[in-house]
């Protein structure tokens, strides 16, 4: 099997307040870029939307450009910036940092399926 998608034309975009994500769908692979503009919560932009109190995505990303901070709903917290690799599990809340927006790619897949859709 080989299967080549461009992001140039994603399979589907997801608008919310204050950003947008643009997903990809492979065989075995969900791929998103999340684009978050400065004054991004996810609390505030896409938590209304999932209808949760935190996001229970689990994120695997990389930080293209900007930084977002992120709280755990068990107090840890911590912040990613421009060639960061992170692993994020279900229950958090996060928040773009500065006047930049903020890119992340997400390789985890639930991120593309299910991000910013009703739950």
């Amino acid at each position: 099997m080989f299967e080549v998608k461009t992001l140039d034309k994603p399979d589907e975009r997801r608008d919310f307040p204050r950003g947008h994500l643009e997903a990809v769908h492979l065989s075995g692979l969900d791929f998103a870029v999340a684009t978050f503009e400065p004054g991004w919560r996810w609390s505030e932009s896409v938590g209304p939307i999932a209808g949760t109190e935190s996001c229970q995505i689990h994120h695997n990303g990389y930080v293209v450009q900007g930084r977002m901070r992120i709280r755990m709903d068990d107090g840890a917290e911590g912040e990613v910036g421009p060639g960061d690799v992170f692993v994020c599990a279900p229950g958090h809340d996060a928040w773009v940092v500065g006047d930049e927006q903020c890119v992340v790619h997400d390789f985890a897949g639930a991120m593309a399926q299910q991000y910013a859709k009703a739950g």
